[in-house]
């Protein structure tokens, strides 16, 4: 399948993307890459590639991926056919990509992924299930912050918007779904929403046993 861009370099101007949420998410992104101490990471979908420059200045070695020449990505071509040897990196990531893609289609470029990666992949995806997010914090005490999901009458229908092919907690996109049909290619170690962010769903993946 042939894949074009779906938005112009504008679209990743600062005062209108990088909101404040969007930067608190953009501090998971780095966390979970760096608590695995990769040596070579490959992030498919930089957009205006600030999750490499940080990675960067921070003393990490990050490769982008990406089919749009106008990003100035590392290498360009489809997510659905990596043109890299099994287990080139440490960590493969993607984060807020995959839905760009119809949902087989990104199976298949997450599938890519996996056989890239020596066996940690990151990723982030929208969750359209709302909520409410609360907060308590009593000095020296406690600090409660949760997620309590709003009341609803059922998933809506996902309508494609031009850039969403599909949503996690959309119809017939449960999150039940996603994570089996994910963890079919490599186990899931753990799955969350971003608090101050809750639209942004993060997915850790790994065979490798983290518990030694």
């Amino acid at each position: 399948m042939s894949h074009k861009k779906q938005v112009n370099k504008t679209h990743y101007v600062f005062q209108d993307y990088m909101c404040k949420a969007r930067w608190n998410s953009l501090w998971h992104q780095l966390d979970e890459v760096f608590n695995l101490q990769p040596k070579r990471v490959l992030e498919i979908g930089p957009g205006p590639g600030v999750f490499k420059h940080m990675a960067t200045l921070l003393g990490h070695k990050v490769e982008t991926f990406d089919l749009d020449p106008e990003l100035n990505p590392d290498h360009i071509g489809s997510a659905t056919a990596l043109p890299f040897a099994d287990r080139t990196y440490d960590v493969v990531c993607s984060f807020q990509m995959l839905e760009h893609l119809p949902y087989d289609e990104a199976l298949k470029a997450f599938v890519e992924m996996v056989r890239v990666s020596s066996g940690y992949v990151v990723i982030s995806l929208p969750d359209a299930r709302a909520v409410w997010r609360c907060q308590l914090h009593i000095p020296r005490i406690v600090v409660f912050d949760w997620l309590i999901p709003r009341p609803s009458l059922g998933a809506r229908e996902h309508k494609f918007d031009g850039q969403h092919y599909w949503e996690i907690n959309k119809k017939a996109y449960p999150l039940a779904r996603i994570i089996r049909d994910f963890s079919k290619v490599i186990p899931l170690l753990k799955t969350y929403r971003v608090k101050e962010m809750p639209y942004n769903r993060f997915f850790l993946f790994t065979d490798i046993d983290m518990t030694g």
